[in-house]
């Protein structure tokens, strides 16, 4: 039996989404009236503090998003294996994000928009797409998308991870050792890395001031659509008024919604979108983790499944 534990999204759309694909395998809601021993799978998205109460007999947890750190807090999370959603379309939505805000970056978007409500002609030309260093942090499924993407359009690639990736066309940096020389040589930053101990707060003053400084007009730019986490928004706020930061682009923060009272909205070279950068699309959603239910109930193994000790 499947049980879906869903939040903030639409819960009755993927039971019956999730009736239809899996027939005749059970599939309950919360309210249901179940018996938890014979829940094998739940599926979830933001659980509540009860969501595994009772579940003795679970062979895996299915997690709606591509990033499971708030899932790991939960304190009651079963030790059965996690699967999280890796999809195309989800890959595709978070890549037309980092393509859109890179492009606009280069172009120099906040110089001519700050022209046009001056009524100022000022013919300044960005530099070719080739002179600007894109610097992906993170080389997972979402990076290594992002990177075939950008590939096309002539930008210089760099990426820095946890470990060694080698793709054509990057260059390729790993571990801490060589995290100040990818910095040192990339002008628009672009965050896609998991959220985990170690990249918690990654994204601060000191990060900033190694980024190169000699290419872009007004200085380098961070794209952050990973987690809020990995921010410090007093050091964004601080960046970009004294110029440290020439621009950023902002969809993930630390409390979110992000307040009212947040300075960030006051930021002229700060662009604020509400976590709108991917969404996990049911249909995907309901036909990727359809086909690994059936599949590991018929003896396959699970795809995707998060590695605890690393977070993602």
């Amino acid at each position: 039996m499947l049980l879906l534990h869903l939040s903030d999204v639409d819960e009755a759309s993927w039971a019956r989404a999730f009736a239809e694909a899996l027939a005749p395998y059970p599939v309950v809601r919360r309210g249901d009236d179940f018996d938890p021993k014979d829940i094998r799978y739940i599926f979830v998205w933001k659980p509540k503090p009860d969501a595994f109460d009772g579940l003795t007999n679970l062979k895996a947890v299915l997690s709606l998003g591509a990033g499971v750190d708030a899932l790991l807090k939960h304190p009651k999370l079963p030790d059965a294996p996690i699967v999280r959603f890796v999809d195309a379309d989800l890959s595709q939505r978070m890549s037309d994000y980092v393509v859109a805000h890179v492009t606009m970056h280069h172009r120099q978007f906040s110089r001519f928009r700050d022209d046009q409500k001056a009524r100022r002609w000022s013919q300044y030309y960005p530099p070719a797409a080739g002179e600007t260093t894109v610097g992906i942090m993170g080389m997972g499924v979402l990076g290594q998308d992002a990177v075939t993407r950008l590939r096309p359009l002539g930008f210089d690639l760099r990426s820095w991870s946890r470990t060694p990736k080698a793709m054509e066309g990057v260059e390729g940096f790993a571990g801490d050792q060589q995290f100040d020389a990818f910095l040192a040589g990339t002008d628009i930053l672009v965050n896609l890395l998991p959220l985990t101990p170690q990249t918690t707060g990654i994204l601060n003053r000191k990060t900033f001031a190694k980024l190169r400084r000699d290419r872009l007009a007004g200085g380098p730019v961070i794209i952050n659509a990973a987690r809020g986490g990995h921010q410090r928004e007093a050091d964004i706020v601080a960046a970009l008024s004294d110029g440290t930061l020439g621009a950023a682009s902002l969809d993930v923060f630390e409390v979110e919604p992000l307040p009212p009272d947040s300075p960030l909205w006051d930021q002229n070279n700060c662009y604020i979108t509400p976590h709108i950068a991917a969404i996990s699309n049911e249909a995907s959603g309901v036909r990727y983790f359809s086909r690994a239910l059936m599949r590991h109930e018929a003896g396959e193994a699970l795809p995707n499944v998060v590695d605890r000790s690393r977070g993602y």
